[in-house]
């Protein structure tokens, strides 16, 4: 993989981070848009460095490589980090969409860093509708006045 395609990947990342933070930022709510810019950012690294190791160990001859690996462990880590972000108060659950929206932002990047574009842009667009328009639309369903953060 050469330095453009790096670029680009993480880039793409980056970018796709910052717009399904920019809702969460927009509202106030502390997981914003550089919260989600660097879990995607950072979760395409993960998966860019363990496909450059792969290709690095597999030409050096080590048998029973396994990249994907990395990817269950990384998921696994954002599950706890999204978790923390989530708490009970009075009886309400708070940060439960931003906690999703997080996990989603760290999905994103592992494809962002895999090179599924497709997936990536289907991704970001769904996430984006549904933090924004279903929202939006949510809110003109009556008796459907419950806050969501």
């Amino acid at each position: 993989m050469d330095t453009s395609e790096i670029i680009l990947r993480l880039g793409i990342a980056t970018a796709a981070g910052l717009l399904l933070g920019l809702d969460r930022e927009l509202r106030g709510i502390s997981a914003g848009i550089r919260t989600h810019a660097l879990v995607a950012m950072s979760s395409a690294l993960i998966t860019v460095s363990a496909l450059i190791l792969y290709d690095d160990l597999r030409a050096s001859g080590q048998p029973d490589l396994d990249p994907l690996r990395v990817v269950q462990g990384l998921a696994q880590a954002i599950g706890f980090v999204a978790a923390g972000a989530i708490f009970v108060s009075k009886s309400a659950v708070h940060n439960l969409t931003s906690a999703a929206n997080i996990w989603l932002a760290a999905a994103i990047g592992i494809a962002s860093g895999a090179g599924q574009m497709r997936l990536v842009a289907v991704g970001v667009g769904l996430g984006v509708i549904i933090v924004t328009l279903v929202r939006i639309v949510s809110k003109l369903i009556p008796g459907s006045d419950k806050e969501e953060d």
